[in-house]
């Protein structure tokens, strides 16, 4: 049983697995005290499920080509909320240590696989869905974060929060497998030599390695946003810490407010020009965060920034998709490898250029960047289908 176009399952996936990470991820403070972790064993776990990620992305194309989207995303659905009811239930660091490392893989899965599938979905419906996919994970990670709250004011254990919410999300997983898109919509087909080994070479073409690069910029720019924007505020600005917190939660709000609007843009002025719209208005919004002298200000940048960077990443997915051609999941798993690197290294750089010329500095540096990701950066055009009807939308 299938959907005509498939859009509303593949935002499903997107909400159920953005639920998933974002409850873990909002849970990581307790997860801390529970089993007595240093900021060095946090640090170490987090390395584990970054490198365990990046190493499943790899082999994401392949499995996907030989198999198809939606028996990888059917079983990874499955697993995952197991994986994350167990950190609440396992012993020692080792242990976790395990799990999280799974997770991890399961997770880097699950995200290339989901993003194959979205793009085949646009594919099928003749217009753009990404941005609405993306902006589904938005919400999910709003609504982990509102539910995590009320449940630690209401003293609710780990344990008891983890495996309720697995509960929940394995029951809503198994109801979505059978509505998502047909395997053969991104299975690749007449070629005997993808049931050998992984092709760890393939993929790596000059498209998307160029879109990869813009990918890993705009990522650190947003790991910035979201990992320094309270620290900017409350350190530079002076703001209190309930006032800092605004920062991360307007680039947010701006962000899922726009990626919910942002397919019916594309459609109607096309990717490109919504492209180097987003990412103008994705600088100003930073210049407005960094040069306000009040921290109200502050505030109302952020916003804009993340309003305007709401659709940079989901028309770069959109666009690295189409050009994969029957190669759709080997070029998004690709692509994904790039965005985590900037994830990943995205802190690091931002911390190591404010120790040299200081936080509001290296914030700073980030505008011309986006300035010029917005400029430079070429989408491939999409297919004939979807450009058609980005042209209807115009007229």
């Amino acid at each position: 049983m299938t959907t005509t176009t498939g859009r509303w399952p593949a935002t499903a996936v997107f909400f159920l697995n953005g639920l998933t990470l974002s409850t873990y991820i909002v849970r990581i403070p307790t997860t801390k005290v529970a089993y007595h972790l240093t900021d060095g064993q946090l640090g170490v776990l987090g390395v584990l499920f970054a490198v365990a990620a990046l190493a499943s992305m790899q082999a994401v194309g392949t499995l996907v080509a030989r198999v198809g989207s939606r028996p990888v995303l059917r079983v990874s659905l499955a697993v995952m909320p197991v994986l994350l009811a167990l950190i609440g239930w396992v012993h020692g660091v080792a242990a976790l240590a395990a799990v999280l490392t799974i997770l991890g893989a399961v997770h880097g899965t699950t995200d290339a696989a989901m993003n194959s599938h979205a793009v085949a979905a646009e594919r099928r419906a003749g217009r753009p869905i990404l941005n609405g996919c993306h902006g589904a994970w938005s919400v999910s990670a709003v609504l982990a974060s509102l539910i995590t709250a009320g449940l630690a004011h209401a003293g609710v254990s780990l344990t008891v929060h983890l495996t309720g919410a697995a509960i929940a999300l394995l029951v809503g997983g198994v109801a979505l497998g059978p509505f998502l898109l047909p395997a053969d919509a991104d299975r690749r087909h007449g070629r005997p030599a993808m049931r050998g080994r992984v092709d760890w070479r393939a993929g790596w073409s000059r498209t998307v390695v160029a879109l990869g690069l813009t990918g890993t910029a705009l990522m650190v720019c947003e790991g910035a946003a979201l990992g320094w924007g309270a620290v900017f505020l409350h350190d530079i600005r002076g703001a209190s810490l309930s006032i800092a917190a605004g920062a991360v939660t307007a680039y947010t709000a701006g962000q899922t407010g726009g990626r919910l609007v942002g397919d019916r843009l594309t459609s109607r002025y096309g990717r490109q020009p919504v492209f180097r719209t987003g990412g103008l208005v994705a600088a100003a919004g930073l210049a407005i965060a960094v040069t306000g002298p009040r921290p109200a200000t502050a505030v109302a940048g952020f916003l804009v920034a993340g309003l305007g960077s709401s659709v940079l990443l989901p028309l770069t997915f959109s666009a690295v998709g189409q050009a994969g051609g029957q190669r759709t999941a080997t070029f998004v798993a690709r692509f994904t490898t790039f965005t985590y690197a900037g994830i990943l290294l995205g802190p690091g750089l931002i911390s190591a250029a404010a120790e040299l010329v200081g936080l509001t500095w290296a914030l700073a540096a980030l505008v011309p960047m986006l300035c010029l990701v917005s400029t430079l950066t070429r989408l491939p055009s999409p297919p004939p289908r979807v450009a058609a009807t980005a042209s209807a939308g115009t007229a």
